[in-house]
């Protein structure tokens, strides 16, 4: 059996470099993605630098069908999982009433739904070989309820919780449960959010390979919570200690809101 890392969300961004991360290791990747041509591109730009198996599964993980073929993928060439970065996902930026209901069915199925169908499978399996490194990616929006974003800020702040909580299910066990904070991070996410004209990217915004480097290096230690960046670092420690929720709201609200 050939051990593994899943990778979704893999056909650029973030996930592109933890792929690069994971290939200057020598360890073999399964990289996941809905546009079958970009992940193409990515299994290229590794092969042609390193030595490793890369297997390629184009599919649409906000759908079961997505998940099994990705399951279907490990069985069939004999893989062991023994990392999952579960790093898909997308958000969708303005007021709640006036987005698509269509749209945070999607998203929800793609940032909670698959992270949780993967994370319990390969989990299961990681433990019973007793070792394992799950990351996954939340965002600074699921420390703080955001207004203009609300869905993708409460989907990600269920990956922060469910993740910390396996964190410690899993201790003395050989698996560990990662999770990463990045905050505005300079990938195609902005596009898709359709976020272009919000304030939160006016500065600061971090490059993918930093981001991926801080997650990469907090999973493969066993960290806990990562958040890349001094600026992301202090917003997500004065959210922490806020006590009123009102405050938090109106700073969230003027960050997030539009120019």
């Amino acid at each position: 059996m050939k051990e593994v890392a899943i990778i979704t969300g893999a056909s650029g961004g973030i996930g592109f470099e933890l792929a690069l991360l994971f290939a200057k290791k020598d360890i073999d990747i399964l990289l996941a993605g809905r546009n079958k041509h970009k992940l193409e591109i990515v299994k290229n730009t590794i092969l042609d630098k390193y030595n490793i198996n890369v297997f390629c599964v184009a599919t649409d993980l906000s759908l079961s069908d997505g998940r099994e073929a990705i399951y279907n993928c490990v069985t069939n060439n004999h893989l062991t999982v023994t990392y999952l970065v579960n790093n898909a996902g997308f958000g969708d930026y303005g007021l709640f009433i006036e987005r698509s209901m269509e749209k945070y069915t999607e998203m929800l199925n793609l940032n909670i739904i698959a992270l949780t169908e993967l994370t319990y499978y390969y989990a299961k399996e990681m433990k019973k070989n007793g070792k394992g490194r799950i990351l996954n990616v939340a965002s600074t929006a699921g420390i703080q309820p955001d207004p203009f974003f609300a869905v993708y800020g409460a989907s990600k702040a269920y990956v922060i919780s469910f993740t910390e909580a396996l964190h410690k299910e899993f201790e003395n066990t050989g698996v560990t449960a990662t999770v990463l904070s990045p905050g505005a991070t300079k990938t195609d996410f902005i596009e898709r959010a359709d976020m272009k004209h919000a304030k939160l990217y006016d500065s600061g915004v971090m490059s993918a390979i930093d981001v991926a480097a801080v997650g990469f290096n907090g999973m493969m230690n066993g960290k806990l919570h990562v958040v890349p960046g001094f600026k992301n670092k202090i917003l997500a420690f004065f959210s922490s200690i806020t006590p009123s929720s009102k405050f938090r709201l109106n700073i969230a609200a003027r960050v997030m809101k539009a120019n």
